[in-house]
């Protein structure tokens, strides 16, 4: 009767174990994204713990987006994604450890170097889809959730172009506090020219990447980030 209590008072530190096991492993195979771990009995096995810890392991290595389980499939390793970090990211915000200024000077010092290494390597296809977008933003003017989510999207486009998948994955995380604010400073732009400025600012910033001029694209970030956090702070976000 006492065995079962004595394996739940110790599985925390045997959860740990495995989850540090798990990852030592992935590393020596060489797994790659997508690829299948060995089943819950090998680990177990080769571990030497029960399979409920390894299932709790995997939970967790899971909600890191370390490893993708579910579907009745065998656990695989996961792409990278920002989801994570995003909510670290939130949660410092929330309690008021970051401020959302602070957020915003951190994002302009990555998006303007992301935004100058865009212009020096982005492909064709992906200096059009910038301009696409661009366009689509018109399109949204009245429609802002559609507009909220391509400015977005615009950004995270932006830091995978620059070819570097840090930038994509850090700016990625920006999302969900980005969507808390965007709101904000879209009723701050009370005026149709005002909002149509902003969309502006996009548009040489996707110019400036479609000519390949990094300076210019620099610049164009540059100002796109001046006017946004300006913006923030008169309407009292600090």
């Amino acid at each position: 009767m006492n065995e079962p209590v004595r394996q739940f008072a110790e599985s925390p530190g045997l959860v740990e174990r495995a989850i540090a096991d798990i990852r030592s492993l992935i590393r020596e195979r060489g797994l790659m994204p997508g690829q299948a771990l060995p089943s819950e009995t090998a680990i177990s096995e080769a571990l030497s713990v029960s399979r409920p810890v390894v299932r709790e392991a995997f939970r967790a290595l899971s909600a890191l987006r370390v490893l993708e389980i579910g579907n009745g499939r065998r656990a695989r390793v996961a792409h990278p994604d920002a989801a994570p970090l995003s909510v670290v990211l939130d949660h410092t915000v929330q309690m008021k450890e970051v401020s959302i200024q602070q957020i915003l000077d951190m994002r302009r010092t990555l998006e303007l170097r992301a935004a100058s290494l865009a212009a020096l390597r982005r492909s064709d296809a992906e200096a059009r889809a910038l301009q696409g977008m661009v366009d689509q933003m018109f399109d949204a003017i009245d429609a802002p959730d559609r507009l909220m989510e391509l400015d977005i999207g615009f950004h995270e486009a932006i830091a995978r172009a620059s070819g570097n998948p840090l930038y994509g994955l850090i700016v990625g995380s920006f999302r969900v506090i980005t969507s808390q604010t965007w709101a904000i400073g879209w009723r701050s732009r009370a005026t149709a020219e005002n909002r149509r400025e902003n969309i502006r600012c996009h548009e040489r910033i996707a110019t400036a990447i479609a000519v390949q001029d990094p300076a210019r694209a620099e610049a164009a970030m540059s100002d796109h980030f001046d006017s946004a956090m300006t913006v923030l702070l008169q309407a009292g976000v600090t």
